[in-house]
């Protein structure tokens, strides 16, 4: 099948005059129901115990990103009066007060199913998370050692009085607010203790090593205990736990002329000091504390969220991981891909294998390290390869990645990074990264200005003969080791000539200057994501008037992007039969009479991330399928450089098939958005993930 070049579509969609005003729903609303489903994970009592400790810690680490970011931009457009009607029809207020409704909600759901069940349940188990008073008078007596050891050194009391000021509480840090009497005056005072983020979260308590059991106190617990060693010469009349979250997002001029490192270096240490979004307290704080630090942390009453002991449960990942197998997850079998299981007494050449067919890679079930990292390494050793192009937009620390550009420059390769250190959260990683890189002698660039470089995307170039080859990766996750142990992603690894010519225009794009760069076996954002996909959808409406093959099968992480939307309600209303399997937001409505009969809405949620993107279009009988970086969202079709490349091979386009089949069946388990954008579970005994796990394996051996 050859591959279709964007020039040969242009079709742009109508405007959507005809469709209903309250056709989308929230974004952000149907964000919070994203993470309700991870809760709806920990709720489960048929799942494995620690599993579901993980999945609490999972929703708390969600929920944290989600108020630095989403909420603090909400509020900050609030402030400056740069607010617009979003395209649920919602002011900016008026979503901000949906979020509260619905955050505090969530946040004492998580809060009581610890409490009530989670920790019983725990405690059956062998593995308890105790309070002082349950200890005994030795047990007492060994924290305190620990503590006055490997705590005591590392605290710095503050306290609040005309010569000291409210200190600063950074961002995400727990806190034990102290109000004490001075001896020798009587006045009472205020103090702020930071528990120390680096130290344990979670303290075992000494003897129960080789017991099988394990038994905790929390680490605040300890310090409470132990506060009058931080303030001699006064009376401890009460401490309580409180938590800050802060508008942690970033804001780069890249138009300034100024080095990017350097600014974005500068804007990392600003980003301390962002405005509160949340206030986390424990329930029985006392006003008049509550009251002080309402008032100095300048935070609005309705973004105060009391809550029951324990606050902060990202710390739970700490129980999630102790070594109980009967709790967790029966392990998956990885396996090598069955096209690069070397035979008998053979080494595995994977250019040898990729000459020979595409190969066709789903992370994790099949190993990265033996793919997409034996890929890299095999390139940076072989003397035949002259060059290596890669993007890294995020990585691990220790990367075999890293360390394969590094030996591949060593080795005198010309080695070409495209490090995005705009990637969120992951920015001083990135940096530093890009400084060992640069170290090393490889080129190292950073994008184009006002992009964001998200495509995951390898390119080696290898002397044959008197002719060069090709030898592609396009991938829809990270080159991140760790991560693709968890993360659910599909990869390409090609010889393609056309692929090959592709990626060469690509990245010379991005380190140079190609402006007119047109694609053969691509779809590039910005610009040819957005429109290719709109043409396909088009061409399918037109397939189903005709009365041919009609339909439209979307994998992504997010739909939120109104155009796209549209041309998917056009779909519907043309009654083309159309499957979406989103992992995260979706401001579709499904099932609407007239609007969206013909479409369904699925989620998969599970041990792994559901991260790949993959599209598909039945063509009139002559199907296109394509996997890639880019999910259906304004930043990365308009403000992102993404790649989407085309699967051809038919063996490869009956496993994607394949996989929308049994994730879209109802007879898998997962959940169905309705016109309300309400989710319902539907629990059956067939898990998605476990299915197709067994199908690789099973085909491992089928070569």
């Amino acid at each position: 099948m050859s591959d279709m070049s964007d020039e040969t579509m242009s079709i742009t969609m109508p405007a959507p005059s005809d469709l209903p005003n309250d056709r989308f729903l929230d974004r952000e609303v149907s964000w919070l129901a994203f993470n309700q489903r991870v809760l709806e994970l920990a709720e489960d009592p048929e799942l494995y115990l620690l599993e579901r400790v993980n999945f609490l810690s999972i929703f708390s680490s969600n929920l944290d990103e989600f108020f630095m970011v989403r909420v603090a931009g909400l509020k900050r457009r609030i402030a400056t009066g740069l607010t617009t009607i979003a395209a649920s029809g919602k002011s900016a207020e008026e979503v901000l007060d949906s979020i509260r409704e619905n955050a505090h909600a969530l946040q004492m759901r998580q809060a009581t199913l610890f409490r009530d069940e989670i920790e019983p349940a725990l405690h059956k188990h062998g593995i308890s998370v105790v309070r002082w008073n349950d200890l005994n008078e030795t047990e007492q007596t060994s924290l305190n050692e620990y503590f006055h050891n490997q705590i005591y050194p590392v605290l710095t009391p503050l306290g609040v009085d005309p010569a000291h000021p409210f200190p600063y509480i950074s961002g995400l840090s727990l806190n034990v607010a102290v109000v004490f009497r001075k001896l020798d005056d009587g006045t009472e005072q205020f103090a702020r203790v930071k528990v120390p983020p680096l130290l344990p979260r979670f303290v075992r308590i000494p003897g129960e090593s080789g017991t099988g059991n394990y038994r905790f106190l929390p680490i605040e617990e300890l310090i409470g205990e132990n506060l009058g060693e931080l303030f001699p010469g006064t009376e401890m009349l009460q401490h309580h736990l409180f938590r800050v979250t802060r508008n942690e997002d970033l804001d780069v001029d890249e138009d300034d002329g100024e080095n990017l490192l350097i600014a974005l270096e500068r804007e990392l240490l600003r980003r301390r000091f962002g405005p509160p979004v949340r206030l986390e307290v424990a329930e029985d704080m006392n006003p008049e504390v509550l009251d002080l630090l309402v008032r100095e942390l300048d935070i609005s009453e309705d973004d105060v969220y009391r809550l029951p002991a324990l606050l902060d449960l990202t710390g739970l990942t700490q129980i999630a991981a102790i070594k109980k197998a009967e709790l967790k997850f029966p392990p998956h079998p990885v396996v090598t891909n069955r096209f690069l299981i070397p035979g008998e007494d053979e080494k595995t050449s994977i250019f040898k294998a990729i000459r020979e067919r595409d190969i066709l890679l789903h992370h994790p079930y099949e190993s990265f390290a033996t793919s997409v990292q034996a890929f890299l390494e095999q390139a940076a050793a072989d003397p035949k390869v002259l060059a290596i192009k890669q993007t890294l937009y995020r990585t691990s620390g220790d990367s075999p990645i890293v360390d394969a550009l590094i030996s591949a420059a060593e080795a005198g390769k010309q080695v070409l990074a495209l490090v995005e250190i705009k990637a969120r959260f992951d920015e001083q990683n990135n940096i530093t990264w890009a400084r060992k890189l640069e170290q090393a002698g490889v080129h190292v660039v950073y994008g184009i200005v006002g992009l964001k470089t998200h495509c995951k995307l390898s390119l080696v170039i290898r002397q044959e003969g008197n002719q060069l080859r090709r030898y592609c990766h396009i991938g829809t996750g990270n080159y991140n080791p760790k991560t693709a142990r968890y993360y659910e992603d599909y990869g390409l690894l090609t010889s393609r000539e056309s692929v090959g010519e592709d990626l060469t225009r690509l990245f010379n794009q991005l380190s140079g200057y190609a402006p007119d760069a047109t694609f053969k076996s691509l779809l590039v954002s910005p610009g040819s994501v957005r429109q290719g996909l709109f043409d396909r959808i088009e061409r399918e409406i037109s397939h189903k008037e005709a009365g041919k093959e009609a339909k439209i099968s979307l994998k992504i992480n997010s739909l939120v992007d109104e155009q796209i939307i549209d041309g998917l309600y056009r779909a519907g209303q043309a009654g083309v039969e159309v499957e979406i399997l989103v992992r995260g937001m979706c401001a579709l409505r499904p099932g609407v009479p007239s609007l969206s009969e013909s479409i369904k809405v699925r989620s998969v949620l599970g041990r792994y991330l559901e991260h790949s993107r993959v599209f598909s279009f039945a063509n009139g009988g002559d199907p296109e399928y394509f996997i890639g970086s880019a999910d259906m969202m304004h930043r990365n079709l308009d403000r992102r450089v993404e790649a989407l490349v085309r699967i051809v091979q038919p063996d490869h386009m009956k496993d994607l098939a394949g996989m929308f089949a049994l994730a879209m069946s109802d007879e898998a388990s997962s959940w169905h958005l309705g016109a309300d954008g309400i989710w319902i579970r539907h629990k059956t005994p067939k898990d998605v993930q476990d299915e197709i796990m067994r199908d690789i394996a099973a085909r491992k051996v089928g070569r």
